[in-house]
């Protein structure tokens, strides 16, 4: 059979597979046992543990359950209803505060937590009501707090970066500090247009106060004594410190990535037995269980993604596709557009997960030898990911704002986070103007290290 013809082939049993219905792990699990079966020697099918338990054998994958609990330890308390809190009442002079405030408050919780969806659900569940109490229209609300679930992935320590450092077999110190320049910029940007949207809707409550008289929440004024605002500190600070901790234990030097993993969940599970109350059996017990299911969830999915990925280059798809792209000898930048073009498409209908373990074999070998910079690549695929968790038909965050907000539309969640779409691709675009975005703080942090040593 020619080369072209089984990765056609290939190709077609696994899109049958996903449109099935079976969950990702099991659909693709499924092609490759298949194709094992079918193309490869008869001894492959007894090593197919084997294979598996090589391919996740994998210090830096062992960071995942670790950070997952950390996540779950902060997202099961009422962590985010007190960072929300927080940051409303430091920025609520400002107009549209509430909006930014909310924008602030996931990309806090997200740093902590590393989980989009976890970030939506916990600064949801506050920030919406609040923003639809004073006013807000409902698709802004959803698309703020959706959007800023999506920082999750991004700003460190993110499991979808710990998978591409081992896909890309790429530093995961670099690849975290690359990410931390591009996450301000977007914090910035998601800022930026909450302020401008909120002035329009102001404007036009404004409008209609003088038209018919009837007055908007939005127009009310809400103000907030020093003392209140110094009093909210001591709900945000622990967790603050918890961040920098982490932070200052994986770059310091102190600590390897799987070591500060579990250093943050030690630290997390700590904070809230201290400050919550949070110790008890029956209290960890939601915690212990919400974690063991997500990690199995995630690492099942992982096993079965890289066992694909092992199918693919041992039939040499992987590579004759590669070999294909070069030999297209396309402009290194069309090369790009094309490959983050490949990946917004997959993001309509799989999670960033298995969008880059299935295609890490195939468009990394042309982007490198095309001469760009694979850390600063994977800024821009995980930004250009983030984008399939907002937009439909599969985005998960829209989905998990219609469960924490069922009386908003479909409709208004998804054109409110349409703007927030193009604010990302926006920041993928500035961050191939000036790749020093991604580039400079990672060069700089380790270039200090190096020679500290």
């Amino acid at each position: 059979m020619s080369m072209l013809l089984l990765g056609s082939l290939f190709g077609v049993v696994t899109l049958l597979f996903m449109f099935s219905g079976a969950p990702i792990s099991f659909a693709l699990g499924s092609v490759a046992v298949l194709f094992m079966a079918f193309f490869m020697p008869a001894s492959a099918l007894d090593t197919v543990t084997q294979n598996v338990y090589e391919e996740m054998a994998s210090i830096t994958l062992l960071s995942i359950p670790l950070f997952i609990l950390k996540g779950a330890a902060i997202g099961k308390s009422r962590a985010g209803q007190d960072l929300y809190a927080a940051m409303h009442v430091w920025m609520g002079r400002i107009p549209g505060g509430l909006g930014i405030a909310n924008v602030f408050a996931c990309a806090l919780f997200a740093a902590m937590a590393g989980s989009s969806p976890a970030t939506c659900s916990a600064i949801g569940s506050a920030g919406i009501p609040e923003m639809r109490k004073r006013g807000y229209s409902p698709g802004f609300a959803a698309g703020i707090i959706a959007a800023g679930g999506t920082l999750g992935i991004l700003l460190p320590p993110s499991i979808t970066m710990i998978l591409y450092a081992v896909a890309a077999e790429q530093s995961l110190g670099r690849l975290f500090l690359a990410g931390i320049f591009p996450g301000v910029l977007l914090v910035v940007l998601f800022a930026v247009y909450a302020g401008l949207r909120y002035r329009k809707e102001h404007a036009l409550a404004e409008a209609e106060f003088k038209r018919s008289g009837a007055a908007s929440a939005l127009l009310a004024r809400e103000t907030f004594t020093t003392r209140q605002k110094f009093e909210m500190l001591p709900r945000v600070v622990p967790f603050v410190l918890l961040l920098i901790g982490v932070m200052v234990a994986l770059y310091g030097g102190f600590a390897t990535p799987s070591e500060t993993a579990g250093l943050g969940a030690l630290l997390a599970l700590l904070l809230i037995a201290t400050i919550y109350g949070v110790w008890r059996p029956k209290d960890v017990a939601p915690i212990l269980t919400s974690t063991l299911k997500e990690s199995t969830m995630l690492m099942f999915i992982i096993g079965m993604s890289l066992l694909f990925s092992y199918v693919m280059s041992y039939l040499h798809i992987s590579q004759a596709a590669a070999e294909w792209i070069v030999g297209m000898q396309l402009s290194k930048w069309v090369l790009l557009f094309a490959v983050l073009l490949m990946v917004i498409l997959l993001g309509f209908f799989l999670p960033p997960v298995s969008i880059i373990l299935m295609t890490a074999p195939i468009i990394l070998p042309p982007l490198k030898a095309a001469g760009f910079d694979l850390i600063w690549f994977g800024i821009l695929m995980t930004i250009v990911m983030e984008t399939g968790l907002i937009h439909p038909p599969v985005g998960l965050n829209i989905f998990v704002i219609k469960n924490i907000a069922p009386d908003i539309e479909l409709r208004d969640i998804i054109w409110g986070v349409l703007p927030f779409v193009l604010l990302m691709l926006l920041a993928v675009l500035l961050i191939c103007i000036f790749p020093g975005i991604a580039t400079l703080l990672p060069d700089a942090v380790m270039g200090a290290v190096n020679a500290a040593r």
